[in-house]
């Protein structure tokens, strides 16, 4: 058995590959394509193919692992004290069982020490993304995994092979026809203005500080979605196009409806932006709030105005990931979410 670096010319057999475990029922990713993998892939800015490698046994591709090593860092974020990733691993069913996939992850980790990295790690810092279908819905589905699917017979492997689980993510879907209203939203809503805090969109006109919430929530990644959406109301640039934040997601050249919490002139918490995907998803980044607004009802007003907003804007579902123990999870459930799968963050020292 022999380990290289990925060529063109091996992609139909990767296809195949990826396929079988597709129709097994053993992954939930979409089929794979020559297109999927150039967009998926090889046009992603933090691509490097010296990271995608095959295992080949007489001439044949029988196994495939692609990883990541970012290019485009968060502030604070270098290259020595973020992880390399593993994207996805997969070895074709009849040659399972004989080291083929150990042998690709221990080839791809050599590399990434190589490169200067300290550990190797599965979860949703990867910036690429791969989508997925929801079980038991009409095709719907989600942009990204944030760790190794706990259904699938992969968590069993990256666990025997020396993978910790760090965390655990779930993932949650609503068919925004069965949303459930929150009658006393209004009321609450009143009741926060006269404490001086507004619930709604936000005119970028205005202004207002988001920096303060995104110290005090500790989150890199949120300041740059904050500053990348208004850039493009600043810009006020067509939304025909899209462009790449530092963990890989792709926006799109805006500017869309964003709603946020504000008092004295500060941002205080945020969600969205509002956004309809092709396949009628209702997209948002996530939701957070400044924790001196905590226990005031702001995060559930947000979300329900949220999803409001997807209906308005003709979505159809929503899907989004939340820590297994995180408290928002009850806001979810309250407006119809399920979980729909759940996810391991795994990690594993070079």
């Amino acid at each position: 058995m022999n380990i290289r670096t990925f060529e063109g010319r091996d992609l139909p057999s990767v296809i195949r590959i990826w396929q079988e475990s597709v129709q097994a029922g053993e992954v939930v990713f979409y089929e794979l394509t020559a297109e999927y993998f150039r967009t998926k892939f090889e046009n992603d800015p933090n691509y490097d193919p010296q990271y995608s490698l095959v295992a080949e046994e007489n001439h044949e591709i029988v196994g495939f692992i692609n990883g990541v090593a970012k290019k485009i860092f968060l502030d604070h974020e270098t290259n020595e004290n973020s992880p390399g990733y593993i994207t996805c691993f997969f070895v074709r069913s009849g040659n399972r069982g004989y080291g083929i996939g150990k042998a690709l992850v221990d080839a791809l980790c050599q590399r990434f020490k190589a490169a200067g990295k300290k550990s190797v790690a599965i979860c949703n810092d990867n910036p690429i993304n791969l989508d997925w279908h929801i079980p038991n819905t009409p095709g719907h589905d989600h942009n990204n995994t944030p760790g190794m699917d706990m259904s699938s017979p992969g968590y069993e492997f990256v666990k025997a092979i020396g993978f910790e689980k760090i965390d655990r993510e779930i993932a949650m879907y609503l068919d925004l026809k069965d949303y459930i209203p929150w009658d006393g939203m209004k009321e609450r809503q009143a009741q926060l203005m006269d404490q001086g805090v507004y619930t709604g969109r936000y005119d970028p006109r205005l202004g207002y500080d988001y920096d303060r919430l995104c110290d005090r929530v500790g989150s890199e990644y949120w300041r740059e979605v904050i500053r990348s959406e208004l850039a493009c109301w600043q810009e006020n640039r067509p939304n025909t196009d899209v462009r790449f934040i530092p963990n890989g997601t792709k926006i799109p050249n805006g500017p869309r409806p964003l709603l946020v919490a504000t008092c004295d002139r500060h941002i205080v918490a945020f969600t969205g932006p509002v956004d309809k995907q092709s396949s009628g998803r209702g997209w948002f980044c996530g939701i957070f709030t400044d924790p001196e607004y905590e226990h005031r009802s702001i995060a559930p007003i947000l979300f329900h105005l949220l999803m409001e907003e997807f209906i308005a804007e003709g979505a159809t579902f929503s899907t989004l990931f939340t820590g297994e123990n995180n408290r928002a999870q009850t806001i979810y459930l309250r407006t119809g979410f399920r979980i729909a799968r759940r996810f391991a963050l795994m990690k594993r020292t070079l």
